[in-house]
């Protein structure tokens, strides 16, 4: 089964969801999943059945690494 961007969550199956430590009580966190294949799920915590993106591990690879220098900061000060 190809999956593609903007598939329920809750049609995920088998799949084991992560969050951040840093995540706070009040379910104000975004969750990420790896799926067979390698892509990488990525849904909102409050809305678990919602929709999920789905990206390459290299999509995230460059994402997390202009989150660690700090190119997206200005998006939440």
């Amino acid at each position: 089964m190809k999956i593609e961007n903007g598939v329920a969550a809750s049609e995920l199956d088998g799949v084991t969801w992560l969050k951040s430590r840093f995540s706070g009580a009040q379910g104000d966190c975004v969750e990420l999943a790896r799926l067979t294949g390698g892509s990488i799920a990525v849904r909102n915590s409050r809305d678990p059945g919602g929709p999920a993106l789905v990206f390459t591990p290299r999509e995230v690879i460059a994402m997390f690494a202009g989150v660690r220098d700090g190119e997206f900061d200005h998006l939440v000060e």
